[in-house]
């Protein structure tokens, strides 16, 4: 056994205590008044990689949540890697569904519950702890490391294009790794070579000037809710396809080759069915399961809400009727000109009686896809096989993880996902969780994912690709 292991196995209640300590911080970033505890989130950061042995850790600020950036050079003729992660976490809501409360973290049957556990506070300070070991048993690393911690993943990351323009030569690296992310299941890892994007809006309509008698005008006068209900039914037929014009104008479709890799994920339609409490899977039926979840666009109501909400009945004729709708976009497909597509829907199909109107909610992120063969999904999948002694699936994920496509724009630089978050493991939702034994698991994997770059060290010529 080497060193570095010795001093993880002897430092792992440690490592624990610190992971528990991290997560008792509400670093909710989508909530205007936890904003001093994301910058809590960002000190606390700051000071683990100064105790990692980390160089030039500093805070850096964008227009909203702050950004923390530490570096170790080694030799600027090595490869350089940038290590990503978030600090911040989702809202914590509903709070009654929670087995215990969401910042006070408990342990129990080798698990850690608290929000953020798994998304993406365990899996974040998995490499700083990985750098560590090798710096306090090897006094080195074996190329030159770059950390990117940031607050505001789970808004959409809408500050960090501008901020990773501005530091564009101090973030300057070969290629990037993720640690916001997962395997496949407990005992099969996998390489991420995609991600959908994002974009976001919020659908209002407004009626009369106030709530009416239902008795008195209704059957005379339009009701915001019948309204926003055929709108939107209007935009996606009874097999799931979207029927707003221009939404798919952009849509690349995958290779046969890249279909046959997802072909090869073991998925268990039944045991997924059975996980998720339903009888049948909905979509396009020219598509399975999983590649509806991966590789094809999506238009899905997040949220609907007017009228009287209490409980028995008010008669009562709402003002106004609101919904939020949520897109993910594959390959080439544009957030701006999907929300244009989606507003000309809106206006075409809004009944008389109500005006419409939207609201862009954040910036939105194109889909990220990455080269099967790029030297670190190469370096990736050897260790990973040691680990798990299985060959990682290559997969094409159905969520949006902003930073890949702005470092690709900015940087010139993929990312590769290497994070051990497990999809059972209640990320947004309640009693979130994150396995300890994984937690172990990528602190061991990190320092042996870092060693292997080394050995590819001749693959990667220049900063960029």
């Amino acid at each position: 056994m080497e060193e570095w292991q010795i001093y993880q196995l002897e430092k792992q209640e440690e490592f624990v205590d610190d992971l528990v300590e991290f997560l008792k911080i509400p670093s909710m970033s989508g909530q205007a008044d936890s904003f001093k505890d994301v910058e809590a989130a960002a000190q606390w950061v700051k000071d683990r990689l100064i105790r990692a042995g980390l160089e030039h850790v500093s805070i850096l600020p964008t227009a909203q949540h702050p950004v923390v950036f530490a570096q170790y050079i080694k030799d600027p003729s090595l490869p350089t890697v940038l290590i990503y992660g978030h600090f911040d976490t989702q809202p914590v809501d509903p709070l009654d569904l929670w087995d215990s409360p969401p910042f006070e973290p408990v342990i129990k049957n080798d698990r850690v519950y608290a929000r953020g556990a798994s998304d993406d506070k365990g899996n974040m300070l998995a490499p700083i702890l990985a750098v560590e070991s090798l710096l306090k048993t090897e006094g080195e690393l074996p190329i030159n490391i770059k950390f990117l911690f940031e607050g505001q993943e789970e808004i959409g990351s809408p500050d960090l294009p501008d901020f990773v323009a501005a530091y564009k030569d101090l973030l300057a690296c070969n290629f990037a790794i993720s640690a916001d992310g997962g395997q496949y299941e407990e005992d099969q890892p996998l390489l991420l070579l995609g991600l959908r994007g994002i974009c976001a809006l919020q659908i209002d309509l407004e009626g009369a000037k106030s709530d009416l008698h239902s008795g008195h005008y209704g059957g005379m006068v339009q009701n915001p809710i019948h309204a926003l209900s055929h709108l939107l039914a209007s935009m996606r037929d009874d097999n799931g396809k979207i029927t707003v014009d221009g939404f798919y104008d952009d849509v690349k479709e995958l290779t046969k080759d890249e279909r046959a890799e997802i072909a090869k994920v073991p998925f268990d339609s039944y045991k997924e069915l059975l996980n998720l409490g339903l009888e049948e899977f909905f979509g396009e039926s020219e598509y399975s399961p999983l590649e509806r979840a991966s590789i094809r666009p999506t238009l899905e109501v997040n949220g609907i809400w007017g009228g009287f909400q209490g409980e028995g009945t008010k008669t009562v004729l709402p003002s106004e009727a609101h919904a939020k709708i949520t897109c993910r976009l594959v390959a080439e497909q544009n957030p701006d000109h999907v929300i244009e597509a989606i507003a000309k829907h809106v206006r075409k199909n809004t009944l008389p009686g109500v005006r419409s109107s939207i609201k862009i909610l954040g910036k939105g992120s194109s889909a990220y896809n990455m080269p099967f063969d790029h030297p670190g999904n190469v370096a990736a999948a050897e260790v990973l096989k040691d680990i798990y002694l299985k060959t990682p699936v290559h997969i094409w994920a159905g969520g949006s993880i902003p930073i890949c496509s702005i470092l690709l724009e900015h940087l010139k630089v993929y990312t590769v996902n290497f994070a051990f978050g497990l999809s059972d493991e209640n990320i947004h939702a309640p009693n979130e969780f994150f396995r300890l034994e994984s937690f172990r698991k990528s602190q061991k994997a990190y320092v042996l994912y870092l060693k292997n770059l080394a050995k590819h060290a001749g693959k990667f010529s220049s900063l960029g690709f």
